[in-house]
């Protein structure tokens, strides 16, 4: 999928837009934060909130493109729990509203549950 999305946003970005993306891809890990073993968790999202920020985001200023999926369900070591892109022109419009999102989204709009 973040094969698809480069190619996508290269595409269609006006090139005088895009001199940066960055992509996010996280996974379950097999230790929790705390130290202890993770054997699978259970990730749900709002997908209603979700789909009401990512415009915000993409209007910011330097931004080209803001892609996001969140995985759901029982989900076992390994798996992606997310994937996030975000393109513009410099690493300075980019990165705060890479990491602002990154931010809102594992606060205010997942829901995790390790087991």
């Amino acid at each position: 999928m973040i094969g698809e999305w480069l190619k996508e946003v290269k595409q269609r970005a006006n090139p005088e837009d895009l001199g940066m993306i960055l992509v996010h891809n996280g996974i379950v890990r097999g230790i929790s934060k705390s130290g202890k073993p993770v054997q699978s968790m259970k990730l749900s999202y709002d997908q209603k909130r979700l789909n009401s920020v990512i415009p915000i985001f993409k209007k910011r200023t330097g931004v080209a493109e803001v892609k996001v999926w969140i995985n759901s369900g029982k989900l076992k070591v390994g798996d992606n729990l997310m994937l996030l892109l975000v393109a513009g022109r410099f690493k300075t419009e980019v990165l705060p509203v890479f990491e602002e999102l990154l931010s809102l989204i594992k606060n205010e709009i997942v829901t995790e549950e390790e087991v």
